[in-house]
């Protein structure tokens, strides 16, 4: 098959398998960036070659160990599933094994300060993302319709994973909400005046319900400002906010508010969980609101909590 054969059965695999489109995107690259690779390397088995190509990452640019692992599972997805190469037993590929890093966290103060140093959409999309301890990707897909302002909750849709769950709305958010909400309705109606106003549909919902497109409650909650092209079928559409747009606020509001870590939109999910257990919440609820499948993943945060840390005085503190 030639190259652009190979990514379009890509393409047609992973959405049959309902994989995410930025998983898509990710495996395509690594696969184009592996037969690059086996064009300048043709010598050597299948297996030989992507043995070379993971060392190459590894050794030559110097790469993590997760990415590495990302290659090696988008080459394999190539071989398995595209070409049905059998790679035999892929154990012996397996890079190093990912560090135990600990994740960014941010005080409360330091919270308050960056929110105090964003405004408008920014400041309502930052704030979603730390009250209710979303990924950035689950708080722009949200739509109207996941939004519960009697019940206190938001609906995670089809989360990493392809998992759903539930968790809170901040009342101290709801007004803002109900406000955008007004302003989306509204800009929807306008829309569709001007012959658009159909939002993409996951699945085959569209086709069970034809008019579910252009209802207000499909419309996604943090739209962007321009219409475009949906990047599965390219029919002309107002999607979602663009995830840059929103790390380059926060990049700003981090910098304005002379914070010095390393904060990015993940680390206000880090704070959400942190501060809800050094405010006594209980771990097993604080796993349900981030829709982790273990706890030992929710515990990671017990690690950087500062109920222990701080009660304990250092021998310093004597000897001075």
């Amino acid at each position: 098959m030639k190259r652009q054969q190979i990514i379009d059965k890509t393409k047609h695999i992973m959405r049959f398998q309902h994989k995410s489109l930025s998983t898509e995107r990710t495996y395509t690259h690594w696969i184009n960036r592996y037969m690059d690779w086996c064009i300048a390397n043709p010598i050597g088995t299948h297996a030989d070659k992507l043995n070379s190509f993971l060392t190459y990452l590894a050794v030559r640019k110097n790469v993590s160990a997760s990415t590495q692992k990302i290659a090696l599972n988008a080459v394999v997805f190539l071989h398995r599933y595209v070409i049905n190469i059998d790679l035999g037993d892929i154990g012996q590929f397996r890079p190093a094994t990912k560090p135990k890093k600990l994740p960014v966290v941010l005080s409360v103060a330091e919270v308050r300060r960056l929110l105090s140093n964003l405004d408008g959409i920014s400041w309502l999309i930052i704030s979603v993302l730390y009250g209710c301890g979303l990924r950035l990707t689950e708080g722009l897909s949200l739509r109207i319709q996941d939004v519960d302002f009697d019940r206190h909750t938001i609906m995670v849709r089809s989360g990493k994973g392809d998992k759903d769950r539930t968790t809170m709305l901040p009342a101290i958010l709801i007004e803002h909400l109900k406000a955008q909400v007004s302003l989306v309705t509204a800009q929807h109606k306008r829309d569709l005046a001007a012959g658009y106003g159909e939002v993409y549909l996951p699945y085959a919902i569209e086709r069970k319900y034809p008019n579910a497109a252009t209802s207000v409650g499909w419309q996604y909650l943090f739209p962007s400002t321009k219409v475009g092209a949906c990047p599965r079928t390219g029919v002309m559409r107002r999607h979602h906010l663009h995830p840059t747009a929103v790390s380059k606020a926060l990049r700003q509001a981090v910098k304005k508010s002379g914070i010095h870590k390393r904060v990015g939109a993940h680390s206000l999910r880090h704070s959400f969980a942190t501060h809800l257990l050094e405010s006594g919440s209980d771990i097993r609820t604080v796993q349900e609101l981030l829709g982790h499948a273990h706890v030992s993943t929710t515990q990671i945060y017990t690690h950087v909590m500062q109920t222990g840390v701080v009660s304990t005085r250092s021998p310093l503190e004597v000897v001075a």
